[in-house]
């Protein structure tokens, strides 16, 4: 399962089949998400010093097809574009990523797609699960993380990094007898390693959420 799978399993709603936090941080972390198994797989890298680029731009290593679709459209796009900062990247990749993402879900059986309408006029779409087999083990490892205070896989530490840097680890962990408060100082101290995307993550939704202050405050 990607690292963004898991991600969109834990932050759609089982019932309703919705999401559980706004575009703009769900984007991202997708986003993050996938850049990071990209460079895990040795597709993507960050520029260091003593090279003709400047140093930490986000670059295609080695452009030959991973095998997952989605990974390889993503290596696709940042091909075809200029290196920049990975916090900066992030916005194009995250484009459609989210459907897509349900799609496949759907197609595997994990997930299914209901429509509505609101108010009878407009349409709406819902993606409640099917088989949460998956997504509640993904859970139970963080929370033997978390709350109990296992030592996290390398996998369980990255969605762990990722998931707190857009503020979401309480509320994937509900009914816990730890804190909200707890939880996100624990998440943030097993989060000092969780890589350069978790990282890129927090700074850009820093970034679009001081933009966005900015926009309010001057008008």
């Amino acid at each position: 399962m990607l690292l963004a799978e898991d991600l969109v399993l834990l932050l759609t709603d089982d019932k309703t089949g919705r999401p559980i936090v706004d575009q703009l941080r769900r984007d991202l972390v997708l986003s993050g998400a996938v850049v990071h198994q990209l460079t895990e797989l040795g597709r993507l890298r960050v520029t260091g010093r003593d090279e003709e680029l400047r140093p930490g731009r986000l670059v295609v290593a080695d452009g030959s097809p991973t095998g997952d679709d989605l990974l390889d459209a993503t290596l696709e796009r940042l091909a075809g574009r200029k290196p920049e900062k990975p916090k900066n990247a992030l916005g194009g990749i995250g484009k459609g990523l989210y459907q897509r993402l349900l799609e496949h879900l759907a197609a595997r059986g994990i997930l299914r797609l209901e429509v509505d309408r609101v108010l009878g006029l407009f349409p709406r779409t819902a993606w409640p699960a099917v088989d949460s087999t998956h997504e509640d083990g993904v859970r139970r490892g963080l929370s033997d993380v978390l709350v109990v205070g296992r030592t996290p896989t390398p996998h369980e530490l990255t969605l762990i990094a990722l998931l707190d840097a857009v503020g979401q680890v309480p509320a994937v962990l509900p009914g816990s007898d730890v804190s909200r408060r707890e939880l996100r100082r624990r998440a943030r101290a097993v989060a000092e390693d969780g890589g350069f995307a978790a990282t890129a993550v927090r700074k850009a939704l820093d970034d679009a959420l001081a933009a966005t202050t900015v926009v309010a405050t001057s008008q």
